[in-house]
């Protein structure tokens, strides 16, 4: 098994002129949408349709009234004012999608940077939305898959790398065996050494660093932290919606 990792955003647009049909890409967006997403379908929602734009979110609830909107812009809600004229239902806190919420909906959500790396893996054979949250799930999911070629892809913030999402690649590689790219490796011995104490380190991250100075966010950044409390498969089907396997 070959093992890559795209540490940051600004190398997805060549995803496009790749050949991915070999290949399962695995997408963290740790802080936050990958984990919202695998705890809203661990509280029952139904799917999860990851959408770039606000107005294709609007244009989708036009279609399916009963779908929940949820997102975010700079890290909070998406309100009236952003979309001429209606709220969102909910933000891009994990902490939102509880199961009264959530159980047996369709989330339609945008994200800054975690809807984009998820739809740029269009095409490939299989595309898995993981986290801390669902990590050890998600790796016993690919070893019964033995596929050829793994790609870890982390959805960065803005144009740049995550630390946080480089962590949770390190993570997934350490218990993946396999022959790692250097972009791999390196991922693996960041998470080496940040792993006796993985708080403090993402602490110093800037997307933790801006939830943590948000009062209601901030409790946001050790939720999305834990190890394996929701041990589901969060796939991504061919029309671009994530359900629970």
């Amino acid at each position: 098994m070959k093992i890559e990792a795209i540490l940051t955003p600004a190398e997805l647009p060549a995803l496009a002129k790749r050949d991915l049909r070999g290949v399962v890409c695995v997408v963290f967006d740790v802080l936050r949408a990958t984990s919202t997403f695998v705890t809203a379908l661990h509280n029952g929602a139904k799917a999860i349709v990851p959408v770039s734009e606000i107005a294709e979110a609007l244009a989708f609830r036009q279609k399916q009234p009963d779908v929940l909107l949820g997102g975010e812009r700079d890290g909070v809600r998406i309100r009236a004012a952003q979309t001429g004229g209606i709220d969102f239902d909910l933000g891009n806190s994990p902490r939102e999608f509880t199961p009264e919420k959530v159980r047996g909906k369709t989330i339609v959500s945008t994200t800054t940077n975690g809807t984009r790396a998820l739809r740029a893996c269009t095409g490939a054979n299989t595309v898995l939305a993981a986290s801390f949250l669902n990590l050890t799930a998600t790796v016993n999911f690919i070893k019964k898959l033995r596929p050829g070629n793994v790609l870890v892809v982390c959805a960065g913030t803005r144009e740049n790398t995550a630390l946080e999402d480089v962590l949770a690649a390190g993570a997934l590689c350490e218990i993946l065996s396999g022959e790692f790219s250097d972009s791999a490796e390196i991922a693996r011995r960041i998470y080496a050494q940040a792993k006796p104490d993985l708080l403090a380190t993402v602490r110093t991250s800037e997307n933790a660093r801006r939830l943590l100075a948000i009062p209601e966010l901030r409790d946001d950044v050790p939720f999305c932290l834990q190890r394996d409390p929701c041990p589901l498969i969060a796939t991504m089907n061919a029309d671009g919606s994530v359900h629970k396997q």
